[in-house]
């Protein structure tokens, strides 16, 4: 007999975005995504972090400073968008989007442009901020559907 108690796809999608937010450096918050075509495939994955060689010890992490210049918010590359621009070339049409961190208005944008139907998020901890009511007013106008991720009582536990 075969075993029952494997992952379901949304638990397999959403693992994955969360093991790829282990790759984020931001002390604050790090966040993944994992993008999946609708043959149940992954297109690609992201976290947050600074562009393709800004070095991680030359930019700001920090949240406040007397310059906006002097804040991680100027440089850095949210998950969501990082999963859709490493995607470049892949039809992500009618794709799923696992995320940790309900998506900003920015990241939104992107979303909507490139035909991502679906957003699973994880937690949507700045829900009462503008750039997410912004984020939903936007993806709800564009027909994407948006649903928070319900965890289950399965634990995973790896040695890395």
């Amino acid at each position: 007999m075969k075993r029952e108690d494997y992952l379901n796809w949304d638990q397999y999608f959403m693992s994955v975005a969360r093991i790829s937010a282990e790759r984020s450096k931001d002390p604050n918050t790090c966040v993944g995504a994992c993008l999946v075509g609708v043959d149940n495939r992954i297109i690609s994955t992201g976290y947050n972090g600074f562009p393709r060689g800004c070095s991680d010890d030359e930019y700001p992490w920090d949240r406040e400073a007397e310059s906006e210049l002097g804040t991680k918010y100027m440089y850095c590359v949210h998950a969501e968008l990082n999963a859709i621009l490493n995607g470049t070339g892949r039809d992500m049409k009618n794709a799923r989007l696992y995320t940790t961190l309900f998506p900003c208005n920015e990241c939104a944008k992107a979303i909507i442009q490139v035909g991502i139907s679906e957003v699973i998020y994880l937690e949507n901890k700045y829900a009462k901020e503008g750039f997410v009511i912004a984020s939903m007013r936007m993806l709800d106008s564009a027909g994407v559907i948006y649903r928070k991720y319900e965890e289950g009582d399965k634990e995973l536990i790896m040695k890395i």
